[in-house]
């Protein structure tokens, strides 16, 4: 490769086709970081989970009355309210949540589906890229938190799972 550093003129603008070809290839090889050098123009890009899943007990917008709660749930520490036992599956991204492949297709998951690390739960969609999330932990889906078509933020909680 020759050093076209040496060229003048003003820096040409990015390329916005090309950005694409390469977050298309990113998804489609599984890579989470390219760093590309040509000349003075250099290109890196990142994608992927950081963290998805936590173990942070989310707080309950409302409590039920006691009447209302499924007599058929396991029972949760008398000190933690039902709706906070569990692990959370959060989105890797910002983006729009899917529930399934497409809209003609059953859920990935729905309420009591048995999910391992590498079951898929959903699609969040970012730019035209469909990304495939998965759940990451072993377990039963107790809650689904968002609607399919939502928009969800990074971090965002999707679905609480109670642990195996």
């Amino acid at each position: 490769m020759s050093d076209e550093s040496t060229a003048a003129g003003p820096p040409e603008p990015f390329d916005l086709g090309k950005l694409r070809e390469l977050v298309e290839l990113m998804e489609k090889h599984g890579l989470t970081e390219v760093n590309l050098r040509r000349g003075d123009q250099r290109w890196r890009l990142r994608r992927g989970p950081q963290e998805i899943v936590s173990m942070v007990p989310a707080q309950p917008a409302y409590s039920l009355p006691p009447s209302a709660t499924n007599p058929a749930a396991p029972p949760a520490p008398a000190d933690v309210p039902a709706a906070a036992v569990g692990l959370l599956i959060k989105s890797p991204t910002v983006g729009t949540f899917y529930a399934a492949a497409s809209p003609d297709d059953p859920p990935f998951v729905s309420i009591g589906a048995r999910v391992d690390p590498e079951t898929t739960v959903c699609i969040v969609e970012a730019m035209k890229v469909f990304n495939q999330i998965p759940a990451e932990v072993s377990g039963t889906i107790v809650e689904v938190l968002v609607k399919n078509g939502d928009p969800v933020e990074f971090g965002q909680p999707l679905f609480r799972v109670r642990p195996d």
